[in-house]
């Protein structure tokens, strides 16, 4: 046999092993493409809001569960969502989350009662629950750990990032030129295209075995739901902290979790193994990553409320503000692996975060300045390039020397420090800007820039933070 005939040979044998490279690239797309699906939900729906109100006539606080009931289940199951990949199969786990995100869109934008909506919204956050985890630790388990995986991360970081500002931009367009019930259709081709193509793309990965932690999925599952709907829902309709619902809610948290962590130790096969908290630098990145979001997610909300009752911004004009500073967010990310092989974790993310808190707390001042160039624009184009670095390094980090048993969980755990982060920035962020803006004026628009402005520097102070707990956690050199 010719060496030509021998290579056929081995080519029909083995057809996969010539295709490799392009199959994982397509199979990160259809990763990154339902990552940016589930996180551009998160604000698609935000620019909407009056159109919905008008068109099923909504009290505010069914307008505001509209919100709150997709991040409250988004969030309160990506434990749940993250074990379950582990044990019923990743590919199985992302592409079930992904088909129950996909039909409750589809049902979401036929809705014309409020319940309805809401049940739809909640149904979207389950799938998102189901499926984000999932998609991250495939990317785990499909590059290996080196410059393939960090390459694959930083795509990945990078599409994730560009969701809260595709989904302004996005329901913005919608809004103006179709109809809100639009912002919930979309999802349906993409959703469509991502099954018919990750079915050909993705590999199933090996479950874990043994029984599923019941104990530990109630109590820890619990937990999170209930600190999500305390935070937002305190944080709501100006501050309602002094409710019966959250302060129930938020106590009940409080007494779950330390359950929580005793059924873990105890479990054969617990739902958070806590061994992913036993390394110091995995458990700063989760830390970082919490706080960075804490901050993030106050600054995006309110500097949206700030350019409309504020500055007299339309809803579009909003959403084109953000255009380049989704640009930017891209644009770091995809900077954030060559930065790091070249310099190191801890250099990159302190490096950014002090680049991002300088421009925070001159954006605490917008309310002082002389117009959109250096009271906005500037600041938050070191904001958002700075934070932009910082996603790489800490995903990487948080998912390096993990075994592929528990990477489901691990990925489960980013996610959630994320979501809780932003539901935590809400609530503080919110305390803070509603407080001193009514305490400042009678409700004007004077009185909620020197709210948002103070907002703000709190925000400043929790990257600061975040800081400070890079620096004694983060290891010098990429892991």
């Amino acid at each position: 046999m010719t060496a030509s005939a021998r290579t056929a040979a081995d080519a029909s044998k083995f057809p996969e092993e010539g295709h490799v490279g392009r199959r994982r690239s397509v199979a990160l797309a259809v990763i990154s493409s339902a990552q940016l699906m589930f996180l551009l939900d998160a604000t698609i729906v935000n620019v909407a809001l009056p159109d919905i109100q008008r068109s099923l006539r909504l009290e505010g606080s069914d307008l505001e569960w509209v919100v709150a009931s997709y991040s409250i289940a988004f969030g309160g199951l990506l434990m749940l969502g993250g074990r379950a990949g582990d044990i019923l199969g990743r590919r199985r786990v992302f592409m079930t989350g992904v088909a129950v995100f996909t039909v409750a869109s589809l049902l979401g934008g036929f809705a014309t009662e409020a319940w309805l909506l809401t049940v739809c919204r909640t149904a979207q956050g389950v799938g998102a629950a189901a499926a984000s985890p999932a998609a991250l630790s495939l990317i785990a388990v499909t590059f290996p750990e080196g410059p393939g995986r960090n390459r694959a991360v930083g795509w990945y970081t990078a599409v994730a990032t560009a969701g809260g500002g595709v989904g302004l931009l996005a329901g913005g367009l919608i809004t103006v030129h179709l109809s809100w019930r639009w912002v919930m259709f979309v999802n349906v081709p993409l959703g469509v295209t991502i099954l018919a193509v990750g079915a050909g793309v993705l590999r199933e990965t090996p479950r874990t075995r043994g029984a599923f932690d019941v104990l530990g999925a109630v109590t820890g599952t619990l937990a999170a739901l209930l600190l999500c709907f305390g935070l937002i829902d305190g944080a709501s309709g100006g501050g309602n902290w002094s409710s019966s619902a959250v302060l129930g809610a938020l106590g009940a948290a409080a007494v779950l979790l330390p359950v929580f962590v005793l059924v873990e130790r105890r479990s054969a096969q617990p739902l958070v193994p806590l061994r992913l908290f036993a390394d110091r630098t995995r458990l700063g990145s989760y830390a970082v990553t919490a706080l960075i979001s804490t901050a993030v997610f106050g600054i995006f909300f309110f500097l949206t409320l700030f350019l409309q009752q504020v500055w007299d911004y339309s809803p579009l004009r909003t959403a084109l503000v953000y255009l380049p500073l989704t640009c930017l967010l891209i644009l770091g990310a995809k900077a954030g692996s060559p930065l790091l092989a070249l310099f190191g974790t801890r250099a990159v993310v302190c490096s950014g975060l002090l680049v991002a808190t300088t421009g925070i707390l001159w954006l605490a001042r917008i309310g002082d300045s002389g117009g959109y160039t250096t009271g906005m624009l500037v600041p938050t184009v070191l904001t958002y390039a700075g934070l932009g670095v910082t996603g790489v390094p800490l995903t990487l980090t948080a998912l390096a020397k993990v075994a592929d048993e528990d990477s489901g969980a691990a990925s489960g755990l980013v996610n959630m420090a994320r979501q809780i982060g932003g539901a935590t920035g809400l609530a503080v962020l919110g305390a803070v800007a509603w407080s001193s803006g009514a305490a400042a004026s009678d409700g004007t628009a004077a009185g909620l820039s020197t709210g948002v402005a103070r907002g703000f520097a709190v925000a400043g102070g929790l990257t600061l933070l975040a800081l400070c707990v890079a620096a004694l956690t983060l290891p010098r050199k990429g892991r």
